[in-house]
């Protein structure tokens, strides 16, 4: 059973940057995707960042794209997610996320990961 634990969040104003972290352990085979998820109060789960762990290869959902960099260190056990120019739409709290399988990969379903953290707050202020 995969295990992922987020950190990183914290407080920041707007304009700010912050880089969180997903300890990535517990696996036999390494999940084939992992991602960042966020859910802001009142609002659906969403897909912020995806990385495809054998590749490299990184997708963007429309809220991070060109603020955002996901990235993964090179043991390939930590995930990170650079978040630059924050701003106030950007308050959540954001999960870590690994899908087992190709199948188990995408930004748009919430029920395709396999593993889930706990997740990280961030909180942008004016």
């Amino acid at each position: 059973q995969v295990q992922l634990a987020e950190s990183g969040g914290g407080s920041v104003q707007a304009g700010g940057s912050l880089r969180l972290s997903c300890a990535v352990s517990g696996y036999a085979v390494i999940p084939f995707c992992l991602t960042w998820f966020r859910q802001a109060p009142g609002k659906e789960r969403e897909g912020v960042a995806l990385l495809y762990t054998g590749t490299g290869a990184a997708h963007y959902g429309d809220s991070a794209k060109d603020r955002f960099t996901i990235f993964q260190d090179e043991a390939k056990t930590t995930l990170y997610l650079q978040m630059n120019n924050l701003q106030l739409e950007d308050t959540a709290i954001y999960y870590c996320a690994a899908g087992a399988r190709r199948w188990n990969c995408g930004l748009r379903d919430t029920r395709l990961a396999t593993s889930w953290g706990q997740g990280t707050q961030v909180t942008v202020s004016a």
